[in-house]
């Protein structure tokens, strides 16, 4: 009887586990169901961070205003997809051979150096997942991403893009970063400027405060170059 009560408990707890799952992939389809046309308040990202900078201020608040996709510069829209995922309006969610590349440079520098993410797969983590590095948080981001691709334009995943993603310490969004940096709106940005704030993705807050690092530099003019051949969603 002690085998029949044991087997009965690890059945009910992988029920109640797998129950949880389908639970919390309808939670998220909701959410994206409602942001097709919704703008999102905030991130799961932006929550973390708000939550760091509190522990040291608890008066801390993130700099962040949304604006439309109209109301944000062409020229950061072209610099950000030069610089981040050229291939945005072709693919569907996965840029296999950015992937390989990728792989393939890590490989040979022995660490990892290069994700390889679209810019869809970097809103699927930035609106719903923490920032450790797990294999469940890499699955769970290939899902959100086909969600993403399948319920919303590619137009308005890149809106809510620029308008949620980290651009320094506490700022968020084009419309923030724009002020903070340059003191000017998001539609009021020049090419050098976007290109430079296209350049501080990877690393924003280390950017924020090493706005003249040489590497920055060099990627800036990068992305100025490749700017010309970016299509927009």
């Amino acid at each position: 009887m002690r085998g029949h009560s044991v087997w009965f408990w690890i059945g009910w707890a992988c029920a109640a586990f797998f129950g949880f799952i389908i639970l919390y992939q309808v939670w998220i389809f909701v959410h994206v169901w409602w942001w097709v046309d919704h703008n999102p308040a905030r991130s799961a990202f932006m929550e973390d961070r708000l939550e760091i900078l509190q522990e040291k201020n608890p008066d801390a608040e993130l700099r962040h205003r949304w604006v439309s996709y109209q109301q944000i510069s062409p020229l950061l829209k072209r610099a950000v997809i030069a610089a981040e995922d050229s291939n945005f309006t072709d693919h569907e969610g996965f840029d296999w051979e950015a992937i390989q590349r990728a792989l393939e440079r890590n490989a040979k520098k022995g660490k990892v150096v290069a994700g390889g993410s679209t810019i869809s797969q970097q809103l699927a983590k930035n609106l719903f997942l923490s920032s450790k590095r797990t294999p469940w948080r890499k699955l769970e981001e290939a899902l959100i991403t086909i969600m993403l691709e399948k319920m919303m334009s590619k137009q308005r995943i890149f809106e809510i893009y620029l308008n949620v993603i980290e651009w320094g310490n506490g700022v968020f969004g084009a419309e923030a970063a724009a002020r903070h940096y340059y003191r000017t709106s998001a539609a009021g940005l020049s090419a050098g400027q976007a290109a430079r704030l296209a350049a501080m993705i990877p690393n924003p807050r280390y950017y924020d405060k090493a706005r003249n690092d040489r590497a920055l530099l060099r990627r800036t003019n990068v992305i100025a170059r490749g700017m010309r051949y970016a299509q927009l969603p």
